[in-house]
Parts: C-alpha cells; sequence; structure tokens
C-alpha cells in the first residue's frame, strides 16, 4: 500500500517476503458458506494493501482468536507490497476481499473493475500533513510557496482538494516527490511533508534531534489534519466482489467475514498491546513502540464509531466522492469523470453483521473508547 510506508530499509527488507501468507487452517478458494462445528471451513483469501502492520490488526486479532473459524472460515491473509493492488487482485478473482482506500477503488470502478464496498472499516482519514514549528504552516493556505511533499500514486488527493478548497493552486506550491520515508523531511528538503498519523508522524517523533538529543516532540510540528479541514476522504475498506455477492452463498460468507472481522476491530481496541504483538508475530517487522504506536491510532480512526463500526456513513461517501469528481491534480485530471455506480457501495451485509453483533452483546459503537498512552523509542524500537 503507497499510503502507509515503512522507513526504506525495512521496505527493501521485507519485499522479499511479499509473498509471505497467514492462513487459518487450510489454503483458500472461493467462498462456499462452511460450517464451524462441523469442521467443514469456507475458504477465504483477504488482500491486504500493504506488508503486515497493525494498520490491519483487526483482521490478525480476528484470526489469531479464532473469530474467523467460529463464523465457518478458514481465513488466509494475503499480504500487499508496493506493485500490488488490492482491487485488481480481488477483480482478477485472485481474493475474495480486499483492503483498500475508497478513491483509489473509484477510479478503479470507473476502469471496470467491478467491485463494491461492503464495509468502511476506517471512518476517519489519518492523512496529515505535518511541518516544523519554525516553517509557520498552521493551514493549507500557509502552504503557497512552499515546497510540498508527497507520495502521489493516489495519496495525494486530500492534500489537493484542502489547498484549492483554500484557494492555492499547485502552481503555487512546488510539489516534491516525497520518498517513503521522513528522511528529505528531516534534512529540510521538504517544508511540509505527507505523514500518516499512525506511520510516518511516528517515525519522526522516534527520530533524535540533533539540536536537543532527544527525540523530537508533538510541540515542535505543526499538523495540518484533513478531517479538521474538510476534505478528508473515505480510508480503509472490505471490498467484495459484486457479481459474485449475487451468490447466495457468497453473499453469507461476505456477513461472516466482516462479523468477525469488526470482532476483531472491538479485540484491538480493548487489548491494544496484544493486538500489537499478534501483528508482530504474524511477520511485522516494525519494532514494539512503533506498532503500539500504530495499533492505538489506528483505533483512533475506527473507535469510537458513529453508526457501528463498518456502516457506511452517506455524507462521507459523498463528500469523498465530490472531491474525487471536482479535485484536479497537476495533469488537471481528476480520479474520476462520472458518479459511481449505486452498486460501489452496500451497507446490507455489514448491517446484518452489525445486528447479529448486537445480539451476541458486542459493543460495536465503542462509545466509551480511550485511547492509551505510547511512549515511542528511539528507531520505533
Amino acid at each position: 500500500m503507497k499510503h502507509s510506508k515503512r522507513l526504506a530499509l525495512e521496505i527493501g527488507a521485507i519485499a522479499a517476503a511479499s509473498a509471505l501468507v497467514l492462513t487459518g487452517c487450510s489454503t483458500g478458494g472461493s467462498s462456499n458458506g462452511g460450517d464451524a462445528e462441523s469442521g467443514d471451513l469456507t475458504p477465504v483469501k483477504l488482500q491486504l494493501q500493504w506488508f503486515a502492520q497493525a494498520q490491519f490488526a483487526g483482521y490478525y486479532a480476528a484470526l489469531d482468536q479464532g473469530y474467523y473459524e467460529d463464523e465457518g472460515l478458514d481465513v488466509e491473509i494475503l499480504e500487499g507490497g508496493a506493485d500490488i493492488v488490492p482491487q485488481d487482485v480481488l477483480a482478477a478473482g485472485d481474493a475474495d476481499y480486499a483492503i483498500s482506500w475508497v478513491p483509489k477503488v473509484l477510479g478503479s470502478i470507473e476502469q471496470g473493475a467491478n467491485i463494491t464496498n461492503v464495509a468502511q472499516i476506517f471512518e476517519r482519514s489519518a492523512t496529515t500533513q505535518i511541518s516544523f514549528k519554525d516553517k509557520n504552516i498552521t493551514s493549507p493556505a500557509d502552504l503557497a510557496g512552499k515546497n510540498v511533499g508527497s507520495w502521489g500514486y493516489g495519496n495525494e488527493w486530500e492534500l489537493f482538494a484542502g489547498m484549492q478548497k483554500e484557494g492555492v493552486g499547485l502552481e503555487d506550491i512546488n510539489l516534491v516527490q516525497q520518498a517513503f520515508d521522513m528522511n528529505g523531511f528531516l534534512a529540510g528538503d521538504i517544508d511540509a511533508a505527507q505523514a500518516m498519523t499512525y506511520n510516518e508522524y511516528a517515525q519522526v517523533l522516534e527520530t533524535m534531534n540533533p539540536e536537543t538529543g532527544k527525540l523530537y516532540q508533538p510541540d515542535e510540528l505543526n499538523v495540518i489534519n484533513w478531517n479538521d479541514v474538510g476534505t478528508a476522504m473515505l480510508q480503509d475498506a472490505i471490498w467484495a466482489d459484486t457479481g459474485k455477492l449475487d451468490d447466495e452463498d457468497y453473499a453469507d460468507t461476505t456477513v461472516k467475514f466482516i462479523k468477525a472481522s469488526i470482532k476483531g476491530w472491538v479485540y484491538a481496541k480493548d487489548n491494544p498491546e496484544e493486538a500489537a504483538a499478534i501483528v508482530t508475530a504474524s511477520g511485522s517487522t516494525l519494532g514494539e513502540s512503533h506498532q503500539l504506536w500504530m495499533t492505538n491510532e489506528v483505533n483512533k480512526l475506527i473507535w469510537p464509531s458513529t453508526n457501528g463500526v463498518g456502516l457506511i456513513d452517506e455524507d462521507s461517501w459523498a463528500r469523498t466522492v465530490a472531491i474525487a469528481l471536482g479535485t484536479k491534480n497537476e495533469t488537471g485530471a481528476t480520479i474520476i469523470t462520472t458518479e459511481p455506480p449505486e452498486t460501489a457501495y452496500s451497507n446490507e451485509y455489514v448491517q446484518k453483521a452489525l445486528d447479529e453483533l448486537k445480539e451476541d452483546g458486542v459493543d460495536t459503537s465503542g462509545d466509551d473508547f480511550e485511547p492509551i498512552e505510547v511512549t515511542l523509542k528511539e528507531g520505533g524500537n
């Protein structure tokens, strides 16, 4: 997944292991319904959008805690990578479900991918633009005349929308192709850099400030949060094959998969340290403090949930679509040129899952959620 980058050395080390998968009880194929009590489990493949990390803690927790098996599913988690597009893997029939950002998939749908958002797991955006205090950048308007970093690859749209909302055109900034690390920012080559709350922001805070001899602190940074600006777009969602949803067995499996996945995210909310450890044991090479930070920050994107985890908010969807239609990049292009089809999302399956979880006494709103305090260590160790 392009938008959740590791340190450059980590990427190189992990790339060789991009074929690594985690399985439940048997390898997977298509979904045809299963029976946990009889031991006849339905094989299911889930394609992630990046390597194993706590961004996906709920799915790893659901696997580790047996929630998928409880629903009669044998889930195989396929790690992503720099050259893997989850929605393409799903559309090609090589996975049963995929995790990806909504704006990225909207573009794929317009290009012919027949897939549906069946559960919007992240309610809030994690994308920010960060700068050191001495740059005096506190709003998108302040980006004018600055060196502004962006990863590109579909991660730039909230930034562009925020700038254009405040009258700053792309011609008014020096757009810098940001590497998959924070080195350019730390070296002073980038005035305002893209940073996910759960990853790159932490990378800065776990770096030694040469002027103080201590780790950088939050009060040394300014953060532009696109949720506050009003240009946040929907991010991690569970996507299913639209055509296969007409099949009763696949539709039933979809409800079961969503249900177990939400239980996994509830577990991550209630047990962040354990969830971080599960992801680490699943093959992630991120340091312990960084992994826990990521778990905690991802929880903030989910909890508290306004309508129940996974239920797609129509206003948030409409805002994402409007930005995808109206925001232009440096070539003048937009993500999509026409409204997405009605099949682009559905609350039918997640609502069924939420209803069943409610009957089971599972809290899917997390109104009492309180993030924990995480102390980052140098290098995220």
